[in-house]
């Protein structure tokens, strides 16, 4: 065999062995996200019952959500430009769940409504923390796997815990009585696997940024693309039309609609279309572009008028078509922006991009907080309009994009 097929062979199973460890570390990350989504995402299946039975009502209880949110999803602007410019990506992902952990459990402690809310918006600052850094770590594994897949894998992983838990913590409600606050200290369990996992992943990659094809020199492109801004003008109006969940489960305790032991089971529902979606969309993704986020908005946009409107069905059916707008915008935005933006400066575009996202939400819920005391049909209206408003925006960024950012696929095929 001549020098030149040696070399062929040897770079061939080279790649080969980097997509391996590249799938390696997506489903660890993936397995660390699915027990930090049981531990979380089933506390916040039952926050908006919880708080109401510790007297907060439904502006209030918008307001300690949407002000996590607008926190939770505004600090990342800071870590993810920490972590771009210190390169500590693993520190500074590590401190945020050890927070985010941290917290959830001590919900049992909570006794009034104002204390909760303190513990409620610091489980929101971990995960800000946490995230840029960490979805920047994982675009250099999605890289060599299309960053719809990666993305969209993760998410899956991640959805499949925020459905197993809060079944978990339905059942806890079923058999004792409503008693929240068993339920908070039985999440100190996901919570320590969690953090157990954690170790093992910084042991066993503590450089995720090898995993890039071809790393790149450190960039001198000062300024994002213009369709980066306009993606995220797109990304902000769809985040203000979707309410948070907490308030969506109000809703259901202050009427007959959907009896409180199913509220979780609710929300799980939302949470398993979620992470099936995102893991279809996802690949589907690598191969449309970010023009597949049209037919998806105007479907997503389908779930105010079920969730407040309708009957136990109907909201039921609301509920899981909010869980897939959810789970696929959230897949998807980071798959979208990693072509947009050079690999070393990810983390603060992430960062940047999903603290104007948090923004919008707060403002979005806190919007419809206000509505809801007033009218069902005006909450309704904002949403809809709030999320086909973003059409127009996506359908200009699609048209921006060049053809190496409009390579969704990352990797080779």
């Amino acid at each position: 065999m001549s020098d030149d097929a040696d070399h062929a062979s040897t770079g061939d199973d080279g790649r080969t062995g980097i997509r391996s460890t590249a799938l390696k570390f997506v489903l660890m990350v993936g397995v660390m996200s699915f027990f930090a989504d049981f531990t979380y995402e089933s506390s916040r299946s039952i926050i908006g019952p919880f708080l109401a039975s510790l007297g907060a009502g439904a502006l209030a209880i918008s307001m300690i959500t949407g002000f996590g949110e607008l926190v939770g999803y505004g600090l990342r602007l800071v870590s993810g430009r920490s972590a771009d410019r210190t390169g500590l990506y693993w520190p500074i992902t590590i401190g945020g769940y050890v927070l985010q952990m941290s917290v959830v459990p001590l919900l049992a402690l909570a006794g009034n409504w104002p204390a909760a809310a303190v513990l409620i918006i610091a489980e929101r600052i971990g995960k800000a923390i946490r995230n840029p850094p960490r979805d920047a770590m994982l675009s250099h594994a999605a890289k060599q796997m299309g960053y719809g897949w990666g993305f969209g894998v993760h998410e899956a992983l991640d959805q499949f815990g925020a459905m197993v838990g809060p079944l978990l913590v339905a059942v806890i409600l079923a058999t004792h009585q409503d008693d929240y606050r068993l339920a908070f200290a039985a999440l100190a369990i996901p919570a320590a696997i969690m953090l157990s996992l954690l170790v093992v992943a910084r042991l066993l990659y503590p450089r995720p940024q090898d995993l890039e094809p071809a790393p790149p020199s450190p960039s001198r492109r000062s300024r994002y693309p213009r369709a980066f801004w306009i993606y995220l003008i797109a990304a902000a109006l769809v985040a203000a039309g979707f309410a948070d969940f907490p308030i969506i489960a109000f809703g259901f305790s202050k009427g007959t609609t959907v009896p409180a032991d199913l509220v979780p089971v609710f929300y799980a529902a939302a949470m398993a279309v979620s992470g099936a979606g995102s893991l279809a969309f996802g690949r589907l993704f690598d191969r449309t572009g970010i023009g597949l986020l049209i037919p998806l908005t105007v479907v997503s946009a389908a779930y105010a008028p079920l969730a407040f409107l309708g009957g136990f069905w109907p909201s039921l059916i609301g509920v899981c078509i909010w869980g897939l707008g959810m789970g696929v915008h959230e897949s998807i935005i980071p798959a979208a922006v990693a072509p947009m933006v050079p690999a070393d400066r990810r983390a603060g575009a992430y960062g940047l991009f999903t603290s104007v996202y948090g923004i919008a939400w707060f403002a979005g819920s806190t919007a419809i907080g206000a509505l809801f005391n007033l009218s069902l049909i005006a909450v309704v209206v904002f949403a809809i309009a709030a999320e086909l408003a973003a059409i127009p925006f996506i359908l200009a960024a699609r048209r921006r994009l060049t053809p190496s950012e409009a390579d969704s696929s990352g990797g080779e095929a």
